[in-house]
């Protein structure tokens, strides 16, 4: 998770530029609060804001839930549901986000593979059992892990772009978004609240965070985000960040082991899996990756945190891609221009 330091100081504070500083929060959209920080003339303009990224968020939301039907609606889940069976034509944010990852997924290392569904359904079947019954929790067999690995071959996920169909020619194949969407959709919402003339705030759902431009103060250049501690309280906005990172117009997301977890006989089994091995990675605590476009950094952060650290700093080069690890031990490492954004481990200022 990510906190904005910014909300130290306040909700709504008058600055000297003119602008007043407003906050807005909403729960509902990719099972995290939403909040929504930014600079407007007045309360009104900024909630008008709100209100339209609140309504595309939960539109987005509903699109790329695996999980629930909507009324006339076709989702990801409508995908799943008719896999092996026929294509199924779905709205243009659908297509757009497969096509996305799947680019990504051969781009990178296949790390990060939304058609590894069949898998991670039984770590979530297993993890909510664990959750409800933590006396009785257990790890999922690996040969059952192993037979459902069989049906997650990206390459059988079909999308027609003239007629707008995705199609799953395994039909025990399942597509998890889960990896990409919150960011893709965040950054769908800033591209369009950008289009309306927004052009000074921050959106911050779980641990991802978007800034667009500059905060409207006189004494800041840029938005400070705060690095939450992996071994800290991920609910306490109190809590102490590991680190700041001071940036404009980019996106920083984290991926990490201590949120959606379960324990099995005092072990923690967290839901980032490697794709390779099958069970939760255990590489890092937590991995956080800035770029300017937040479904790159969602997507980036999770094939970082799956991907040993010496073969992830070879592909963050070759990506051009800024990564901060967070490892087992304690410290922290990353790339140059991740350092030189920090103000514990590189000397950044909120002026630079």
């Amino acid at each position: 998770m990510l906190i904005l330091s910014i909300l130290a100081a306040g909700c709504s504070n008058r600055q000297s530029s003119g602008y007043t500083r407003y906050s807005y929060e909403f729960l509902g959209a990719f099972d995290t609060v939403i909040q929504i920080i930014g600079y407007a003339d007045s309360k009104a303009d900024f909630e008008a804001m709100c209100k339209t990224a609140e309504k595309r968020f939960m539109d987005l939301h509903k699109l790329y839930d695996i999980y629930n039907d909507y009324e006339g609606i076709s989702n990801i889940k409508t995908i799943n549901d008719n896999a092996g069976i026929k294509p199924v034509e779905v709205p243009r944010e659908i297509i757009d986000l497969i096509l996305f990852a799947k680019e990504w997924y051969y781009k990178t290392n296949g790390k990060c593979n939304i058609a590894l569904g069949a898998v991670l359904s039984i770590w979530h079947d297993y993890r909510e059992r664990g959750l409800d019954d933590p006396q009785n929790a257990e790890v999922p067999p690996m040969d059952l892990l192993l037979g459902a690995n069989r049906h997650t071959d990206i390459d059988k996920v079909i999308v027609d772009e003239e007629k707008n169909t995705v199609y799953l020619e395994d039909k025990q194949m399942r597509l998890d978004v889960g990896a990409v969407a919150k960011g893709y959709a965040c950054e769908r919402v800033v591209n369009e609240l950008k289009e309306k003339g927004y052009t000074s705030f921050i959106i911050s759902s779980g641990g991802n965070v978007r800034t667009v431009g500059q905060p409207k103060d006189p004494s800041r250049k840029n938005w400070g985000i705060g690095l939450q501690d992996p071994n800290g309280d991920p609910n306490d906005p109190n809590e102490p960040s590991l680190d700041i990172l001071y940036i404009s117009d980019q996106s920083l997301v984290t991926s990490g082991d201590y949120q959606r977890y379960y324990k099995v006989d005092g072990k923690r089994y967290h839901h980032l899996i490697d794709p390779v091995t099958l069970m939760p990675a255990e590489y890092f605590r937590a991995v956080a990756v800035m770029t300017e476009d937040s479904g790159l950094a969602d997507f980036m952060s999770t094939t970082f945190f799956l991907t040993p650290y010496e073969e992830g700093v070879e592909l963050a080069e070759k990506l051009g891609v800024d990564v901060i690890w967070m490892m087992k031990d304690g410290t922290i490492q990353a790339t140059e221009n991740a350092k030189s954004r920090m103000k514990y481990l590189g000397g950044a200022k909120s002026t630079d």
